[in-house]
């Protein structure tokens, strides 16, 4: 071995060749069996589409760049675990496009923060973060408030998430601007229509103003679902019975 060690080492071609060669194995050990199942994301029930308001909440967070300073991924570390709540599943992030597990915690992870607060405690803190939180870094995000959302033109963000593999069916993409007013009205006509497109979704008026759908509205709304479809007792039961 030796002796193989000192001729890899005097020759660069020799050893330029071996690392290819290794490496390649190892590509081949680690992409080989992708290609033989389905999806590298397990299946697991709760999981939907982004309701039309909570997208546009999204588009809002990601516009803002709150990704740079909050992740959306609690490690399987035992202190990540009590802090945050469960582990992440790659099926959390299978609509984002792109994913919002981030780099950074200048802020907590907000992956289970979906009914954590109020709706009146999210909007005081993106309008005056240091009037909840006196140490915070965060710059007030009021404006938020004045800006009004159309609804109509979702239609269409709809539609280009589907080209990317996101499961919105027709009666979503034509009931998207009817379905993103009802989310803020629980007297709408179509609740039980728009519950029935997306399970567990929040209906409220989320800022306060009933007349208009704004920003604040939307970032709230995904804010307030975040972590809040899947039952992880359900997930944890179901997982020991299929490992038994």
């Amino acid at each position: 071995m030796s002796k193989l060690h000192d001729f890899m080492e005097k020759r660069s071609f020799a050893l330029l060749f071996g690392i290819l060669a290794v490496v390649s194995v190892g590509g081949l050990v680690e992409i080989a069996p992708l290609f033989f199942i389905d999806s590298t994301i397990e299946e697991v029930d709760g999981m939907r589409p982004y309701s039309p308001l909570e997208l546009a909440g999204r588009d809002v967070y990601v516009r803002e760049g709150c990704y740079l300073c909050h992740s959306q991924m609690v490690r399987p570390l035992r202190d990540e675990i009590e802090r945050y709540g469960h582990y992440s599943l790659a099926a959390e992030s299978m609509y984002d496009h792109p994913f919002q597990w981030g780099s950074k915690r200048t802020g907590p992870d907000i992956a289970r923060l979906g009914g954590k607060y109020s709706d009146e405690w999210h909007v005081l803190h993106l309008s005056d973060p240091r009037a909840v939180v006196p140490e915070s870094v965060m710059p007030p995000y009021k404006f938020l408030l004045k800006n009004k959302i159309n609804a109509e033109r979702y239609t269409k963000h709809l539609i280009a998430n589907r080209r990317v593999g996101v499961p919105y069916t027709d009666e979503m993409i034509k009931m998207a601007a009817s379905d993103m007013k009802t989310q803020i009205n629980p007297d709408a006509d179509d609740f039980d229509g728009f519950m029935a497109r997306y399970p567990k979704a929040v209906v409220r008026n989320f800022d306060g103003n009933a007349d208009d759908i704004t920003e604040m509205d939307a970032l709230v709304a995904y804010l307030q679902m975040l972590g809040t479809l899947i039952d992880f007792n359900e997930y944890e039961a179901t997982k020991g019975e299929n490992e038994r």
